[in-house]
């Protein structure tokens, strides 16, 4: 893979295991609307991972199809965000995870949209109208449970406790990724953390959450180093397409 496809790749992985561990939800909501959205909501990041993944086969033209880079992997060839793994313990902690993500996308994709790579440029065009309402159902989501009942409250604090730790990871560049943003392939993260931190300090006060004081856990997702978790999403993800390698989705 060339530093485009891997980067294609990287962004890819953590839209699909989102869409996995949202597509887990879906009869789990509190309401049967909320497990539609959720549902919608997975298969929105399952889009977007596939318009990755095919323009990072295109890239490559080795013979992977967007489905063998989705499915044919071993855990520590995947580069998604740890963030994304994590289990879905409860609807707060599904809504806080998501709304972490919505609010980084929203400033991520923003920015890709100017991506100097037009292919770039045009997938982030196309996804930044999904993130937007992402965005805006998370959003109104953790207002309802932090202004809500005190059981709702500190079920959202639980979730801070265990998510916030694996937050820092967005914000981390390595060789790669540093040229891409000098090329204006990528967008400056250190732009994007300060528009994110600045969302998350008005959500944090409007809900009264304070950011815990424990450090953060290990941010090495996109070198392929991940939590317990992930092993047990591709397993399930995996089933279909090793059991039947030659079927046609």
């Amino acid at each position: 893979m060339n530093v485009i496809s891997n980067y294609l790749v990287q962004l890819g992985d953590s839209s699909n295991i989102l869409s996995h561990r949202l597509a887990e939800m879906y009869a789990s909501g509190p309401t049967l609307e909320e497990c539609i959205a959720l549902t919608n909501i997975s298969l929105d990041h399952l889009g977007q991972a596939t318009s990755f993944y095919e323009n990072a086969a295109k890239l490559d033209n080795d013979g992977k199809t967007a489905e063998d880079i989705a499915y044919r992997r071993n855990e520590r060839q995947y580069f998604n965000y740890q963030l994304v793994e994590q289990p879905n313990v409860n609807f707060a902690h599904v809504m806080l995870r998501q709304f972490f993500v919505d609010s980084l996308n929203i400033h991520y994709y923003e920015a890709l949209c100017n991506s100097s790579d037009e292919m770039i440029a045009a997938i982030a065009a196309k996804a930044i109208k999904e993130v937007r309402y992402h965005r805006q159902h998370s959003s109104q989501w953790l207002l309802r449970l932090g202004k809500g009942t005190k059981v709702s409250h500190d079920k959202l604090k639980d979730a801070m406790i265990h998510l916030w730790p694996y937050t820092n990871e967005y914000f981390i560049s390595d060789e790669d990724e540093k040229s891409l943003v000098e090329a204006t392939i990528a967008p400056d993260l250190a732009k994007t953390k300060e528009s994110w931190a600045s969302d998350m300090d008005a959500m944090l006060q409007e809900i009264d959450l304070e950011i815990p004081t424990i450090g953060h856990k290990a941010q090495r997702g996109k070198e392929g180093k991940h939590t317990e978790h992930l092993g047990h999403i591709i397993s399930k993800m995996q089933y279909l397409p090793r059991a039947y390698p030659d079927a046609k989705w």
